[in-house]
């Protein structure tokens, strides 16, 4: 039956997933990446994150390559709440009926309460950041499926696993860590290419980058997050964008940390010299756009550009 099974796999979606460390595999769909973990004691799996709406037959068969008989995951992580890392949650959970753990100051974006702050396309670094102000920040509702997590605890079921808070791309953005042999699920706090880039994206260009300016509401938070995580000195990165990360590369997450507001913080954008103010309601404060010349050649990009976005967000949506 198992070997029925992997025959029916999509050979686009078993080459777009591999192993990463032991008991633990990723899946790219896009340009967004999701992680599977498993739990050889307990035979139980956890999925990280739930990618684009077009992710879910993706994650179901990778799941099935992997688990079969055991398709459905004790539990779903997320490591924050954006459109490109819950896209094909509501369909998982119709499925799978599951609890969804996220952290603490993430609930308010999935229980429906608050938006997330706008995205920002004054922040520089490419056409992803131009064409941000199409993409979605709408909170999504998983109210019935919601359990938290606080800094520092151990997943349930996945005691090897912990939960670590590392805001500032979003108030309750969370990584996760592997002691034992140094393997880190970083989300979006750092990643592994150049974000911003179209060009990059497309090619999966590995570099480490600080997290996408685009949605990116706190940078004073975010340069301490990435701080947070050089200090582990994981042996593997696995992050919510780009290919894994060892050995030498590695070695860049620490010229990140020490030079984070140089090469990750724009010089202009409308959260570069303050942040949004969140807490556990939501969104309490959004500073005003930017003035001035990042403003205008941002919005003479979007005009320009306006076709290829709409398609590219047609795509993203589909």
């Amino acid at each position: 039956m198992h070997r029925q099974k992997a025959q029916l796999i999509d050979m686009r979606t078993y080459a777009n997933w591999k192993s990463i460390a032991p008991g633990v595999w990723g899946l790219r769909d896009k340009f967004v990446n999701v992680y599977f973990i498993h739990n050889p004691e307990t035979k139980k799996w956890l999925l990280v994150d739930a990618g684009l709406k077009t992710s879910v037959g993706k994650i179901r068969k990778a799941a099935e390559l992997l688990f079969w008989p055991q398709a459905a995951p004790e539990a779903i992580v997320l490591t924050h709440g954006h459109f490109d890392h819950v896209g094909a949650l509501p369909q998982l959970l119709g499925a799978w009926n599951v609890p969804v753990f996220a952290h603490e100051m993430e609930a308010p974006y999935l229980t429906g309460k608050s938006a997330y702050p706008p995205a920002d396309p004054t922040a520089g670094g490419g056409l992803m950041t131009l064409m941000s102000c199409l993409y979605p920040n709408k909170p999504i509702d998983i109210s019935g499926h919601l359990m938290t997590l606080n800094d520092n605890d151990p997943i349930p079921g996945f005691p090897e696993w912990r939960c670590l808070h590392t805001p500032g791309h979003a108030p309750g953005h969370m990584s996760l860590y592997r002691e034992r042999d140094g393997v880190l699920i970083a989300g979006d706090a750092f990643v592994a290419t150049k974000q911003e880039s179209l060009i990059a994206v497309m090619q999966q260009r590995k570099e480490v980058s600080g997290p996408p300016r685009y949605f990116t509401c706190d940078w004073v938070a975010a340069a301490a997050s990435v701080r947070k995580l050089a200090a582990l000195q994981p042996k593997v990165a696995a992050t919510g964008h780009g290919k894994p990360l060892r050995g030498y590369m590695l070695r860049d997450l620490n010229q990140l940390a020490e030079n984070f507001e140089e090469v990750a913080v724009p010089k202009h954008g409308r959260y570069t010299k303050e942040p949004a103010r969140t807490d556990t309601a939501g969104v309490a404060y959004v500073p005003s756009r930017t003035n001035g010349v990042g403003k205008w050649a941002a919005l003479a990009g979007i005009v320009l550009l306006g076709g290829i976005g709409f398609l590219l967000s047609r795509q993203l949506n589909k």
